[in-house]
């Protein structure tokens, strides 16, 4: 049964939103795995001190999340477009529900999000702190072959983040740091301060990316609905 009239516009409407919702799910997956591979935060994250502290997993999970909410994304807008083109109430249904639970999980992932929103950056910052007061030990007190990769770490992070030293612990010895950090610390910011600004700007990215796609999804559910009606009663005629 062909729908008229408003509810072939709500169709069309529904297909279009559709589109772009299939599309916002591949710009998110697309924004997912440039963080996972991003070259700051890969190169920082993949650290390790040693076999027992590694670098905070916290970020990886949220990426991996929405990893798995782009695709989700990706396949209900293929599924809405198609609902809409074949104007079937089965799979309009089933896109609803399908919606339906997308936005409960967005919710959650954005409620998630707020509450490890500091996390991330503070246990980097411990991570950070550790490996910076691992390298300043003294070889003939410490393990060598520690303070070598403690070194390593703390390099890495001056390198990528283009920082020097930390808010507590700037001004223990930092000759020491096999002259990367020595006479840096007035000229660059330090580390506490660029982790801080590597996650907040990452974080604007996903909470925009988040409100754009729960606007569409707001407006989806709402097309669904009408034309699913819109379907019911043309039939009855």
């Amino acid at each position: 049964m062909v729908v008229e009239g408003c509810t072939k516009c709500i169709k069309f409407l529904l297909f279009f939103f559709n589109f772009i919702f299939w599309l916002a799910g591949g710009v998110i997956l697309g924004v997912a795995l440039w963080l996972r591979h991003d070259q700051q935060t890969s190169s920082i994250l993949g650290l390790k001190l040693d076999d027992n502290e590694p670098a905070p997993s916290t970020f990886y999970i949220g990426v991996y999340i929405l990893i798995a909410v782009g695709a989700v994304m990706m396949f209900v807008g293929f599924l809405g477009c198609y609902g809409a083109i074949q104007e079937s109430q089965c799979l309009l249904g089933t896109f609803f529900a399908c919606l339906v639970i997308l936005f409960a999980c967005e919710v959650a992932a954005g409620i998630w999000g707020f509450i490890n929103k500091d996390k991330v950056a503070s246990e980097l910052k411990t991570f950070y702190n550790s490996a910076y007061s691992k390298s300043l030990e003294p070889p003939l007190l410490s393990n060598p072959e520690a303070t070598e990769k403690a070194k390593h770490v703390v390099k890495v992070f001056h390198e990528t983040l283009n920082c020097c030293g930390a808010d507590d612990i700037l001004t223990k010895g930092l000759s020491l740091l096999t002259g990367e950090c020595s006479g840096k610390a007035v000229s660059l910011p330090n580390c506490h301060t660029r982790i801080d600004e590597l996650f907040t700007t990452k974080l604007y990215i996903i909470g925009i990316a988040a409100l754009v796609v729960a606007v569409i999804m707001i407006f989806e559910m709402i097309f669904s609905m009408v034309l699913c009606c819109g379907i019911r009663n043309s039939s009855v005629y």
